[in-house]
Parts: C-alpha cells; sequence; structure tokens
C-alpha cells in the first residue's frame, strides 16, 4: 500500500514537472484541444446537413483566426493608450482619492523614513551592483513572436482535429478486443466529448454575450473605449471569480478618473457588477445546467495551480480542463469519488 502511494507520489511529481518545463508544446496542444472541442457541435450540426467536416472545420477556423486578428487590431490601440497612461491615471486616481489616504499618510511618512534610513546605512558599506536588463522592445517582440506561434499551432492543430472527423474514435475502439469493450470504450468517449463539447461552446457563447452586454452599457454610460472593457469582461469571465474582480476594479478605476462625480463614476462599476450577477447566478445555471457545476474548492485551487504552471493562460483554461477531468471521471466507478469532490453538490448513493 505505501509502496503504491509512493509510486503514484512520484508519478503526479513527474507530470508536473514534465508540464511545467514543457509548456512550450503542451501549452498550444490542450488549447487546440479544447478548440477543437468548442467548435466541434458546430461542425456535427453542419456534417447532419450535408456539409464535409473538413470545409466546415476549415470555415469555422478560419472565421476564429479572422475574429481574433480584427479583434487584435481593434484592441491593440486602446491597450497601448492604456499602458501610456498608465502613470498619469495613478496620479489622478491617488489625487482622486486623497481624502481617504489622509488617515494613513503618518505611517507612509515614518516608513518612507524607514526606507530613506536602510538605504543610507546600505550606501556606505554594501557595492550595488545593477544587472542589465533586457530592452523593453526586445522583450515586447519576443513575446509577441511566442504568441504568435502558440496561436498558429492552435488554429493549424485544431483544424487537423477537427476535419479528420471520427478518425480518434476509431482508434480507440481499435486498441480494444472484445465487442463489449469497444462498445463501452466509444460510449464513454461520445459521451465525455458530447458533454464537454457543448459545455465549453455554451460558456464561451454566454461570455461573448456578457462582453457585448457591458460594451453596451459602457459606452451608454459614457465610459472611453467600451470594447476594450466588454471584451475584458468576456475574456476574464473564463477565469471564476478573480477575473470578475479584475474587471470590476479596473473599470471602477477608469471610470473614476474619467468622471467628475464620484457617484456617477460609480455606476459603471456597478453595471458590470449587476451584468455578472445575471450572469452568474441566473444565465449560466439555467442554460448549463446543475450538473456540470464545480466545487468552489476545487475552482480555486485549480486556478492557482494551472496560473503558477502556466501563467495567465494556465489561469484561464483551468476550469475547462477541470469539466474535462469531472466529466471524465463520472463515467468511471473507480474514479467517481473523483467527480463527486469536483462537484458542487454531493451526489447521493443510490442505496441511501
Amino acid at each position: 500500500m505505501r509502496r503504491d502511494f509512493a509510486l503514484t507520489g512520484i508519478f503526479v511529481i513527474l507530470v508536473i514537472y514534465v508540464l511545467y518545463f514543457g509548456r512550450e508544446f503542451f501549452m498550444p496542444v490542450i488549447l487546440a484541444f479544447l478548440f477543437a472541442l468548442t467548435l466541434t457541435p458546430i461542425v456535427r450540426f453542419a456534417g447532419k446537413r450535408g456539409i464535409p467536416a473538413p470545409l466546415s472545420a476549415t470555415l469555422l477556423v478560419a472565421a476564429s483566426a479572422l475574429v481574433l486578428t480584427i479583434g487584435g487590431y481593434l484592441l491593440s490601440g486602446p491597450i497601448m493608450q492604456l499602458v501610456d497612461d498608465a502613470p498619469q491615471i495613478g496620479r489622478e486616481l491617488t489625487e482622486r482619492m486623497r481624502e481617504l489616504r489622509s488617515p494613513l499618510d503618518r505611517l507612509l511618512a515614518i516608513s518612507r523614513q524607514i526606507d530613506e534610513a536602510a538605504d543610507t546605512t546600505n550606501d556606505q558599506g554594501v557595492l550595488k551592483v545593477a544587472v542589465q536588463q533586457p530592452g523593453i522592445l526586445s522583450q515586447a517582440a519576443g513575446n509577441m513572436l511566442s504568441a504568435g506561434t502558440t496561436i498558429a499551432i492552435v488554429f493549424v492543430l485544431s483544424l487537423f482535429l477537427l476535419a479528420s472527423g471520427t478518425l480518434f474514435y476509431e482508434k480507440i475502439v481499435q486498441s480494444f478486443t472484445t465487442m463489449t469493450e469497444k462498445k463501452r470504450a466509444l460510449r464513454v468517449v461520445y459521451d465525455v466529448e458530447r458533454e464537454v463539447s457543448r459545455y465549453l461552446l455554451t460558456v464561451a457563447i454566454i461570455n461573448g454575450g456578457l462582453g457585448v452586454v457591458v460594451c453596451v452599457g459602457l459606452w451608454a454610460l459614457g465610459m472611453p473605449t467600451p470594447l476594450l472593457w466588454g471584451a475584458m469582461a468576456a475574456l476574464l469571465n473564463f477565469l471564476p471569480y478573480v477575473g470578475a474582480l479584475m474587471t470590476i476594479l479596473v473599470v471602477a478605476v477608469i471610470s473614476i478618473v474619467t468622471f467628475d462625480s464620484l457617484s456617477y463614476a460609480l455606476m459603471a462599476p456597478s453595471f458590470v457588477i449587476l451584468c455578472n450577477i445575471i450572469e452568474s447566478q441566473i444565465v449560466t445555471p439555467l442554460v448549463v445546467g446543475r450538473r456540470l457545476e464545480l466545487n468552489a474548492v476545487a475552482i480555486l485551487i485549480a486556478v492557482a495551480f494551472w496560473s503558477w504552471l502556466w501563467g495567465f493562460v494556465g489561469a484561464l483554461i483551468a476550469v475547462p480542463l477541470l469539466v474535462v477531468i469531472k466529466v471524465f471521471c463520472d463515467h468511471f466507478e473507480g474514479l467517481q469519488q473523483i467527480g463527486n469532490f469536483l462537484s458542487a453538490q454531493q451526489v447521493l448513493n443510490q442505496d441511501d
């Protein structure tokens, strides 16, 4: 028993090690599988209407790439402007919130004096060495090249996955010997794919709708660059709890420095809060259903783990991966306890 436990622990550590140091390979592959699963219901629907899978897959991937390119082009200007205006936004926010900072000014002054005294002491006997870092432009160029390569791999691999049709299912079935095992494996694979693909597509549509509503609402309130905040709301909504909070905070900061009246400035973040409450408490449970609701603790653990492993991209795909794991575990008796733990509601035993 102890030996099996130790071997399992070693195996888990090795998997984490491989995923961490091999993220440049595994990240686009997993993103491609998730993206292909998201578009699979559309390809299947088109196939029932007589449209071949390679044609519908090519059109979907090309349309997705076009939307991403146009969206990136439209958002590049507001993002760069926001980065350039960040110091000015910080100063204006400090001025607007000065009355709230007055009780802390004395503590900040004391802390500043302590830091200055420590710096003076260090200057007397310590030689400071400054390591020259790569330039900002070179870092940005490297990041853009890496992101472009990852996106290209995701789209190309997704295209092949969608265009292959039932090839992977045929390979899985061929790996079993008896007809009973073949039927059971095929049923499990189809069930997992159907549930996961429907969930991913539905959540993507809901998040896109949330982004549109936020964009239109903030535009009506007079917020600058509402397209940027709508895109942020849609993207960060894949990150439960934390994503909505980040959107609310950013919108609140921009609103406070934009409008003169504090009461009117609070309308924009209040509207975003209202939209997120309606989406999370009414729309998503009604459309997705209760079966795929996840344990909040499991969600936070998954987001923390994948964000540590793969950064921001890992945080975004943490919940979709958790749904894949849950659905997979629900279809195997030996793994149903794990699926029960990941579920938001405890599954009662039929014998009770």
